[in-house]
C-alpha cells in the first residue's frame, strides 16, 4: 500500500487492508488491534506498528509505502510461485529445489 501523505484516511484502510476503523481499533472479522487515530484518519507509522506491516519511507518524494503483514523475522503471506530460470550455465534451475533453505529473492523493475 503506498500513500502520498503521513495520514491514511479509514475508508482508504478497509479498502486496501480490509482492517475497518472502529472506537476499539482497527478491527477485520473477530479481531481488533488497539490503535490511536487521530479523527478518521490513522497515522502510518501507527498504522504499520498495529498491523506489523513493515513501512519504507521516500521523503524525497514524499511517499509511504507499507508492505505486507509480517510476523516476526518472515512474511505471512511470502509464498513464492514456482520458477524455473537458466542459471548462469544456462541450464534450468527451479526455485522449489531450494525448498527448506533460507532464500534472498531479489528484484528490480524500471517503473
Amino acid at each position: 500500500m503506498i500513500v502520498s501523505e503521513p495520514r491514511v484516511a479509514a475508508d482508504d484502510i478497509e479498502r486496501r487492508t480490509g482492517w475497518k476503523l472502529r472506537p476499539e481499533g482497527l478491527c477485520r472479522e473477530d479481531v481488533c488491534v488497539p490503535v490511536a487515530s487521530q479523527g478518521d484518519a490513522v497515522d502510518v507509522a501507527v498504522l504499520s506498528d498495529a498491523l506489523r506491516m513493515p513501512l519504507v519511507v521516500d521523503d524525497a518524494h514524499g511517499l509511504w509505502c507499507l508492505g505486507p503483514p509480517a510476523s516476526g523475522k518472515a512474511l505471512e503471506s511470502a509464498v513464492a510461485p514456482e520458477m524455473v530460470l537458466p542459471d548462469l550455465d544456462g541450464k534450468p534451475f527451479a526455485l522449489s529445489s531450494l525448498r527448506g533453505q533460507k532464500v534472498l529473492l531479489i528484484a528490480w523493475a524500471s517503473w
